[in-house]
């Protein structure tokens, strides 16, 4: 059996906000901002050279198995790039508030950039959902 992670829902207060944010500052591609039904409106965006999505959603009933996040809920969300500098710099320059590189060392988070698969930088949209970027040695389709 096959499974793929193709969506992830990020909850957020203001759709447009959001949209703006990961569209314009963060560069993902808007795939879909439709309102599906009468007042469920559902935007999916993709970062550059992803699989996988995230969709914002207002409107959308909750299922009885699944709980509701509230916006600024959801941390650990993890993207992958092969430049963390540059990465960092575009960041950085469109307004996205980045951390600086950062590693772990022997006493924990350090400064600058580590040995292969060890350097990072965070940031956080508007609602406060926390993102990482962590450098990879070569994109996907080569790992």
């Amino acid at each position: 059996m096959e499974m793929t992670l193709e969506v992830v829902p990020v909850p957020v207060a203001d759709l447009d906000r959001a949209k703006t944010f990961y569209s314009e500052a963060c560069g993902f591609k808007a795939d879909i901002d439709s309102e599906v039904a009468p007042g469920m409106r559902i935007i999916q965006l993709t970062p550059p050279g992803s699989r996988c999505s995230i969709v914002l959603m207002s409107g959308m009933p909750a299922h009885p198995d699944q709980p509701t996040m509230s916006p600024g809920t959801l941390h650990g969300l993890q993207l992958c790039v092969t430049d963390l500098a540059k990465a960092h710099s575009e960041l950085m320059s469109r307004g996205v508030p980045v951390t600086s590189i950062q590693h772990v060392g022997p006493t924990g988070w350090e400064e600058g950039p580590g040995e292969e698969w060890n350097a990072f930088m965070f940031f956080k949209d508007p609602d406060g959902n926390s993102w990482c970027v962590q450098e990879a040695p070569a994109p996907l389709s080569e790992r």
